[in-house]
């Protein structure tokens, strides 16, 4: 079954008007096989069968495509992070399933993956972009803050376990692991050492 991480981008919902949305997909395509320095705008419009000044109606440049990308990127995570975390969990091992639930995204959608990356290291100026990524924070956030003292701790705390999960999803990737299943327990293994030593991070 074709992932919608490389779905090939559909040209029938372009024909009935949909064309950001099948640049979108185009430009997921493109990541998938050359890396988000991989593509272009104008190779976007020749995946989806359109004259190169086509996507100039929806996108000002290729870094607003990409900018879309993580938007949806963002939000297909946040939808895995908030499903791993079975109903009452304690914090501990709310922050042990969204962890895994990092690596897993990072393992089955790494365009999205990559895509939300370099797009986030560009967040200026794109509200939306902005807004997307927040709930990503949030979830590691508030099972951190029941595990806290106070706010200052709480806040280290998710810094941390983020580190440990993007680390892990980043060495997964470049090929540190034996396999996603090797990098998620390494991972959840670190985090829970880090929230046993939540009381040594320092500010």
């Amino acid at each position: 079954m074709t992932s919608p991480a490389t779905a090939t981008p559909s040209r029938a919902s372009y024909h009935h008007g949909d064309l950001r949305t099948a640049l979108i997909e185009a430009a997921i395509e493109l990541v998938a096989e050359r890396g988000v320095r991989g593509f272009s705008l104008a190779e976007a419009s020749r995946r989806v069968g359109v004259a190169g000044s086509a996507p100039y109606r929806h996108f000002a440049d290729k870094d607003a495509l990409l900018a879309a990308v993580g938007v949806l990127a963002a939000n297909r995570l946040v939808e895995m992070l908030q499903r791993s975390v079975a109903w009452g969990a304690a914090p501990e091992e709310a922050l042990a399933a969204r962890v895994r639930a990092y690596i897993e995204f990072a393992a089955e959608s790494r365009p999205l993956f990559e895509a939300l990356l370099a797009a986030g290291r560009n967040k200026v100026g794109r509200p939306e972009l902005i807004a997307a990524v927040e709930p990503i924070a949030t979830a590691f956030g508030e099972p951190s803050a029941a595990l806290c003292r106070d706010k200052a701790q709480a806040e280290r705390l998710t810094l941390a376990v983020m580190a440990v999960a993007h680390g892990h999803a980043t060495l997964l990737g470049e090929g540190a692991f034996a396999s996603r299943e090797d990098a998620a327990e390494r991972a959840v293994a670190a985090t829970r050492a880090v929230v046993a030593g939540k009381a040594q991070l320092r500010a």
